[in-house]
């Protein structure tokens, strides 16, 4: 019988499995890649990776039991592709294998919409947790006296607008647009914590009238002291972090005014170069006090002590 088959193109079974078994061990060796590159960028997950295209959710192993903060889009064919997310960092990282060139525009584009989802998400509880931040601050007791709370005690300090919920010091936040999105709850131990979900980037608390200097420092025991020893307005960013974002709400707010970074001496440095950025940033000052590992509140309420 004849045929006209060149023999070259023809495949036995065995060159079949070879194939197919090329292919099957390719995939658990991209997918052990991605999730390296993942736990590089520190997103822990040892869950399935599903190589489908498709947008996934996942629990990061450390996260609140229960939540969903991770989110990742696997290729396994073709070229080898795929994005994480944790949505409550906002790191978000592509990764290709070394087989790929550069990601496809659909790919790009469902990026793009993983990333609205993710701000949808954060706007949706940002607003939850605000009126939530209402709700509670307008059922907080009103105090007038340091004798009011252990912690306004220790820290030797007057409220300067701070609440009592429950056993709770309660301190209000709000946006540059002067609206409550958040609060913070400081025990009679010093012990902190913040309405889960609610927005702080950015976000202050105000101490004082407005004069013609600010102050803007960490913490608000810290404000406090600042207020009280120099009279002048004092804005609490609550961390280092967030020094420079609130610096520049309050340049924006009050753009003829001398602003003054009164940051930490923290022993890892953290506080002033945190301090000295935000200064930079806005045409600032900066004020550090001089005694490693101590803040403003330290140095003024332990004067207060010694005077």
């Amino acid at each position: 019988m004849h045929t006209n088959e060149n023999p070259h193109w023809q495949a036995g079974e065995n060159d079949f499995t070879s194939i197919k078994t090329r292919f099957n061990r390719t995939i658990p060796d991209i997918e052990s890649q991605f999730r390296q590159a993942m736990q590089t960028a520190g997103i822990n997950y040892s869950g399935e990776i599903i190589h489908d295209g498709k947008l996934h959710r996942f629990h990061i192993e450390g996260h609140k039991r229960g939540s969903q903060n991770g989110a990742y889009i696997f290729h396994a064919d073709g070229c080898p592709a795929g994005w994480f997310l944790d949505f409550k960092t906002g790191l978000s990282q592509t990764w290709r294998s070394g087989n790929a060139a550069s990601v496809s525009y659909a790919f790009s584009e469902q990026i793009r919409e993983a990333k609205k989802q993710r701000e949808t998400e954060i706007f949706q509880k940002h607003e939850e947790t605000a009126k939530k931040a209402v709700h509670i601050w307008g059922k907080s007791k009103q105090i007038a006296n340091q004798s009011d709370h252990q912690y306004l005690v220790n820290k030797r300090i007057q409220p300067n607008g701070a609440r009592i919920y429950g056993n709770a010091l309660v301190i209000p936040i709000y946006n540059e647009s002067d609206k409550l999105v958040n609060l913070q709850f400081i025990n009679t131990r010093g012990e902190k914590r913040f309405l889960s979900g609610g927005r702080k980037r950015g976000c202050f608390h105000i101490i004082g009238n407005l004069l013609s200097k600010i102050l803007i420092c960490e913490g608000f025991a810290t404000g406090a002291s600042l207020h009280e020893d120099s009279k002048q307005r004092v804005v609490v960013a609550f961390d280092a972090g967030n020094l420079l974002t609130v610096a520049k709400n309050i340049r924006d707010l009050s753009q003829d005014s001398e602003i003054i970074i009164c940051g930490d001496n923290d022993l890892s440095g953290v506080g002033q170069s945190k301090a000295r950025e935000a200064a930079l940033a806005i045409g600032g000052k900066v004020l550090i006090p001089k005694i490693p590992g101590k803040d403003w509140n330290d140095l003024i309420a332990g004067g207060r002590e010694h005077g």
